[in-house]
């Protein structure tokens, strides 16, 4: 059965209501799969989650504690990136209710698989409801997805900076699928310098809005989102501010996986752990299972342990961040939510 097409104007009634479009088959299929074998990598490394319990059961409190705290500047810097770009489109909020919503957005994320739909979703809505206009809401979303993603290419770049030889040798393998893709993208790029090329590109994208409605409605769509994404603030050297936000957010997240170490008394691997981080959020984005539950375990363990530290104490180290960066989170943010959701409507409507 053809999948059915989704227009602008649902997507943004999706938005609207909070209710995002459920993964398909294929997709919950893999989520299956992929619990099915984090179960048998627990069950045939059960001696290794035997000795990370007895590591875990005997943490220093003091590093524990510096994690919690890394953890909650982390949640604070991502909802200033949140907060500048609100009032760069005029919009003025507490940091306060910022952090709240992105604390709450957090859990959502982790509630479901495929949870960040969902979260983009809840958090637009609630940006509607305060009087944020539609194109700001989408733009402040879109802007801060794409500082986040900058700054963990930033701290990528550093990792494998810091890691040397055997650090570019690790990552060849999960970038071998990219780089095709990176290759199209810098022939277009390189390509969209001529003129004859832009000018059959707006062509084509001119016959493409005239043959049907809804993707007109999706160019005009783009069109004002690219507009107010511009107008948020002119010129580079405004956005470093926010950039430099979003790269706290990271390396406080960093540094809470390093006070983890810490807290077991375990070597902190310094040359490949920025390395072993950033490869683990790329499959962690993917939410295949709720809070990528499985996935970030198995693959930062695997890391850690490629970097040189024994299995259980990479095991007791991942578990221990985990707890501290997503499940201790959890129940604060869904408290968050609770307040933020039922907080009564502004008299004025959305703009």
């Amino acid at each position: 059965m053809a999948r059915r097409r989704v227009s602008a104007t649902e997507r943004h009634a999706e938005w609207e209501t909070g209710r995002p479009a459920r993964p398909g088959i294929v997709w919950w299929l893999g989520a299956v799969l992929l619990a099915a074998a984090v179960v048998l990598v627990a069950v045939l490394r059960r001696r290794e989650l035997a000795q990370a319990y007895h590591l875990i059961a005997g943490v220093h409190p003091l590093p524990v504690a510096v994690a919690v705290g890394c953890e909650a500047l982390s949640f604070v810097c991502f909802a200033g990136v949140y907060r500048w770009l609100l009032a760069a489109g005029g919009e003025r909020w507490s940091l306060r209710r910022t952090t709240a919503v992105v604390v709450a957005a957090n859990s959502v994320a982790g509630a479901l698989p495929g949870g960040a739909a969902f979260s983009a979703a809840w958090v637009y809505r609630q940006l509607r409801r305060r009087g944020v206009q539609q194109v700001l809401a989408a733009a402040v979303l879109v802007m801060a997805g794409v500082l986040s993603a900058l700054s963990l290419a930033l701290v990528f770049l550093i990792g494998v900076t810091a890691a040397g030889p055997a650090g570019l040798r690790t990552v060849l393998l999960p970038l071998a699928g990219v780089l095709p893709v990176l290759g199209i993208a810098l022939a277009v790029l390189g390509a969209s310098r001529f003129a004859a090329f832009r000018s059959a590109v707006e062509r084509l994208w001119q016959r493409a809005g005239a043959r049907s409605a809804r993707v007109r409605e999706g160019q005009q769509a783009l069109a004002r989102l690219i507009e107010q994404a511009r107008g948020l603030q002119p010129g580079l050297r405004p956005w470093l501010r926010p950039f430099t936000l979003a790269l706290l957010n990271w390396g406080l997240d960093v540094a809470g996986l390093a006070a983890s170490l810490w807290a077991l008394n375990v070597g902190v691997p310094w040359h490949g752990l920025l390395l072993a981080y950033v490869l683990t959020q790329i499959p962690g984005s993917l939410r295949l299972t709720p809070g990528s539950l499985g996935v970030v375990e198995t693959s930062m363990s695997a890391l850690l342990v490629l970097y040189g530290l024994p299995s259980a104490s990479a095991i007791a180290a991942t578990l221990l961040y985990r707890a501290v960066s997503f499940w201790a989170v959890q129940p604060i943010g869904w408290a968050c939510w609770l307040a933020v959701t039922l907080q009564e409507r502004p008299t004025h409507p959305p703009r």
